[in-house]
C-alpha cells in the first residue's frame, strides 16, 4: 500500500492557487482512477483505490500547509508503511513554472509542508514529486504562491498536473528510479540545487 499526499490548503478561497498544486493533482489522479475522495480521518481528506495495480490512499491534509505532517505521520503510523511508500506531491518555487522533478529523498527546501513532514516523520527518505511555480517571481513569496496563475501559464500547469500523475503511475508499476530516469528528463535544470 502507498499514500500519496499532495499538499495544500483547505478552503475555498486556496483553490487553483500555486500553492495547492499538491491537491489539484490528488483531484486529478482521484478523477482518472475512480477514487472518491470522502473519508475525513487523520486530519486530512482521503479516498482507497487502485493505481496501476497498487493499493493506494489518495490524501489532502486538512491542516493548513505549515502542518501537513501531523496529517501524513497520522496516516503512516495507522498503516505502519514504511517511508518509501509515502509520496509526496507538492509546488516548488526553485522550479521552473510547470516543470517536474522527482526525488527519491532529499531536504525541504524552502517549503513549509515539507519542512513539517520532515520533522513528523523524522526522516526524510520518502519520495517526492515536486511542480515548478516560478514564473521570474517578484515580490513577496507568501504573496506569490499563495495568488493564481497567469492565463500563460494555465497550460502549462495543467500539462504539469498530466505529467506528474503518469510519473506516480509509472512509479507505482515500476519503481521510482525508473520513474526519475524519465520524467526528470523532461524537466529543463533547476535554479538551485537543494541536494
Amino acid at each position: 500500500m502507498y499514500v500519496i499526499a499532495g499538499l495544500g490548503n483547505p478552503g475555498k478561497q486556496y483553490e487553483n492557487t500555486k500553492h495547492n498544486i499538491g491537491f489539484t493533482a490528488i483531484d486529478y489522479l482521484a478523477d482518472k482512477h475512480g477514487i472518491d475522495i470522502n473519508k475525513i480521518k487523520f486530519k486530512g481528506l482521503y479516498g482507497e483505490g487502485k493505481i496501476a495495480g497498487e493499493k493506494v490512499i489518495l490524501l489532502k491534509p486538512q491542516t493548513y500547509m505549515n502542518l501537513s505532517g501531523e496529517s501524513i505521520r497520522e496516516i503512516m503510523n495507522f498503516y505502519k508503511l514504511p517511508p518509501e511508500n509515502l509520496f509526496v506531491i507538492y509546488d516548488d518555487v526553485d522550479l521552473e513554472m510547470g516543470k517536474i522533478r522527482i526525488r527519491k529523498k532529499g531536504s525541504a527546501g524552502s517549503h513549509n509542508g515539507m519542512k513539517s513532514i520532515i520533522y513528523q516523520l523524522a526522516n526524510h527518505d520518502f519520495p517526492r514529486f515536486r511542480v515548478g511555480i516560478d514564473s521570474e517571481r517578484k515580490g513577496d513569496l507568501a504573496r506569490y504562491v499563495l495568488g493564481g496563475f497567469s492565463k500563460d501559464n494555465v497550460e502549462l500547469i495543467e500539462k504539469a498536473i498530466v505529467n506528474v500523475a503518469e510519473a506516480i503511475e509509472y512509479a507505482l508499476k515500476f519503481d521510482i528510479d525508473s520513474a526519475m530516469n524519465i520524467y526528470n528528463k523532461n524537466s529543463k535544470k533547476e535554479k538551485k540545487i537543494d541536494e
